[in-house]
């Protein structure tokens, strides 16, 4: 139900203050993802450094078990800040969560290698992982709640695409990173110390990230919080144990093939074209960037169909799209850098689809006054259990020579996006406080 206070608060909000919110939410959301990523861009590296590194593919598997690690953490953290972006408001939980994620990339840049204080190196990265994971998990959630309360109705999913261009963007700088690095120190000195080099910059970037997240308004849902709160406390009732597992069963179903494409096609498709093609990683990283190019043009417009069609038909072709292209995208990789633009690109375009709404599909389906709460918590979820472990996975399966089975997963998860699509209702162009609960 929507009430008079909370639609005024929502008109309050001029357009011109929407966009300069939105470029300071866009801005601090690619620095953050470049800090994120760099994990996944220097695996190899990483591996080489912390883990015992006689066994490469041993050393790897290792560097992705610490990977997925991280995402046990990200759950946690989208508890911790999206009650705190409940609380104390959006703006402040997402400068929380940058001057975390900027911590953890500082202590990963300084990290002793394996060589010099043994495992001690496997456990500090682990711990460094965890806290990325702890601000990613925070970061995620407070950011999709933000963007889609400054969002107008109408365009809320084109607006939504902004969050994954700009996560685009930050994997794009992270994955040129890569590019440059490789490019001007050799195989030698970027084991030795090139890599480092980038998460250095991740963690002065996330300097800079604190300015422009400062000089952001606050969401105008919270903004006119306090009367707000009392008005939806007493008019609005809790959602039913049943309303809150179908919100729970719907986030997943269309999460699952989501993340687990992202992960696997976008931040560690160049790692493993290295690990496991024999990919020269120059190449790799270029022909990443390429096709993470393209994605760009996508988001936008797929965004602005939903906004036109609506989100359960993007949200059926998307899921008929995984199936289609989940085998296509395993067969083209091999060792030349042309192979992986191609099958990356045919990736990213599916799962541009799905991205280019899913800040808003997700924040469509929770209650207003849980929102940044439900958001952090049930897609760090999704994230932990799907994405974490894909690139595990992935490469697991692929040395024991079964990567067909992990295509089949991919297509099932595909499905399950199919039948969401088919039990969600439609959202485009509801007001976000007209949301109390699931039906």
């Amino acid at each position: 139900m929507t009430t008079p206070t909370t639609a005024s608060s929502t008109v309050e909000l001029d357009l011109r203050s929407r966009l300069r919110s939105l470029r300071a939410a866009v801005a601090g959301n690619v620095l953050e993802w470049f800090d994120w990523t760099l994990y996944a861009t220097f695996a190899v590296y990483l591996g080489a450094s912390f883990f015992e590194s006689t066994d490469p593919t041993s050393a790897l598997l290792a560097t992705l078990a610490v990977f997925a690690a991280g995402f046990i953490a990200r759950p946690l953290g989208g508890l911790l800040f999206g009650r705190l972006g409940d609380r104390i408001g959006r703006k402040r939980a997402l400068i929380l969560t940058m001057m975390t994620m900027a911590l953890a990339s500082l202590a990963i840049a300084l990290i002793p290698s394996f060589e010099q204080i043994g495992v001690w190196a496997s456990v500090l990265l682990t711990a460094a992982r965890l806290l990325q994971g702890l601000a990613h998990g925070g970061e995620s959630g407070v950011s999709y709640t933000y963007v889609a309360e400054i969002s107008p109705a109408k365009h809320r999913g084109l607006w939504s695409s902004s969050v994954f261009v700009s996560v685009t963007i930050g994997v794009m700088l992270a994955t040129l990173t890569g590019v440059v690095l490789t490019a001007i120190f050799s195989e030698a000195d970027m084991g030795s110390f090139g890599w480092r080099i980038g998460f250095a910059i991740g963690a002065l970037l996330g300097l800079y990230a604190l300015y422009l997240r400062r000089a952001a308004s606050e969401s105008p849902v919270f903004e006119h919080g306090e009367q707000e709160q009392e008005v939806q406390e007493q008019d609005a009732p809790n959602a039913s144990p049943r309303a809150v597992a179908l919100i729970v069963a719907k986030v997943v179903l269309f999460s699952a093939a989501s993340n687990v494409a992202y992960y696997t096609w976008v931040t560690f498709a160049p790692s493993f074209a290295i690990a496991n093609h024999g990919m020269e990683p120059n190449g790799a990283f270029v022909a990443s960037l390429l096709a993470q190019c393209v994605v760009l043009l996508l988001l936008p417009l797929f965004g602005h169909l939903a906004d036109r069609f609506g989100r359960k038909p993007m949200l059926a072709v998307y899921g008929i799209g995984v199936v289609v292209v989940a085998f296509p995208v395993h067969w083209i990789l091999g060792s030349e850098p042309w192979t992986l633009f191609v099958s990356q690109g045919i990736g990213l375009a599916v799962w541009a689809i799905v991205a280019s709404i899913y800040p808003t599909l997700i924040a469509e389906q929770m209650p207003t006054k849980q929102r940044a709460l439900g958001v952090g918590l049930l897609s760090s979820l999704s994230v932990a259990i799907f994405g974490g472990t894909a690139p595990y996975l992935n490469t697991w399966l692929t040395s024991i020579g079964m990567s067909w089975l992990f295509s089949v997963w991919v297509m099932f998860l595909g499905l399950l996006a199919v039948v969401a699509a088919v039990i969600i209702r439609e959202t485009r162009g509801v007001e976000l406080t007209e949301i109390e609960a699931a039906p």
